[in-house]
């Protein structure tokens, strides 16, 4: 028994790793955040993990419950998880990073509650969701909890948990990379993560798009 979940533990923090990807997720919390300050970014850093967290354990616990209860398939959620995400791309590769993480209507003052308030939104979406705990990481946390046994759950929970500690420590390390790039070739770096985020976002939906077809297709009644 231990050693089945040792090896399933390993297994979910492999899987978690490779799905939410936190050193893909640094230079677009860069991206995000550039501007801020130090103490709102480890802010905006921490909340957009707590989020994923949350994502992550309320699937685990009743992903099943929620799909039914709302009617919602996975392929549902990969095209909206990738319209939003294709957004926030297409706004950081035209240069537009401000409007993500400050709205028009909010700007004033730094320093103000309107305005952190209106930073501190970045960390729960794009960040949190769907960046890190996007369709994908739901649909693993959905299909870890699958498994026979509560245990199972709990141990899939805590791979997670490591995998947000890990995407915490990386996001209030970004300063460092800052540095070391300088605001040249943040910039490069900004327009070419937004390039990659739509490109992603585009992905989900294709994706999403591709599972609403097949699914129709099996649901047809044969001839």
């Amino acid at each position: 028994m231990f050693n089945d979940l040792v090896t399933f533990g390993l297994t979910a923090l492999a899987g978690y790793f490779a799905i939410a990807n936190p050193i893909s997720a640094t230079p677009i919390f860069i991206a995000l955040t550039q501007g801020d300050r130090p103490a709102i970014k480890r802010k905006i850093a921490l909340h957009a993990v707590l989020t994923a967290i949350f994502v992550v354990v309320l699937f685990s616990v009743a992903g099943k419950l929620i799909f039914e209860l709302f009617g919602i398939t996975m392929s549902a959620l990969r095209i909206a998880g990738g319209i939003l995400v294709s957004l926030v791309g297409y706004q950081m590769l035209q240069g537009h990073s401000s409007t993500v993480q400050v709205p028009k209507e909010v700007e004033g003052d730094e320093g103000t509650a309107d305005v952190i308030e209106a930073q501190l939104s970045v960390a729960i979406s794009p960040l949190g969701m769907p960046m890190i705990a996007g369709p994908g990481t739901i649909a693993t946390a959905v299909g870890f909890a699958a498994n026979p046994g509560f245990l199972y759950t709990l141990v899939s929970i805590a791979a997670f948990l490591v995998i947000g500690a890990l995407t915490y420590l990386m996001f209030i390390q970004a300063p460092r990379i800052v540095r070391f790039l300088g605001a040249t070739n943040l910039t490069v770096v900004t327009r070419l993560m937004g390039l990659i985020v739509a490109t992603i976002g585009v992905g989900m939906v294709v994706t999403g798009l591709s599972d609403t077809v097949r699914e129709f297709i099996v649901s047809l009644p044969p001839r």
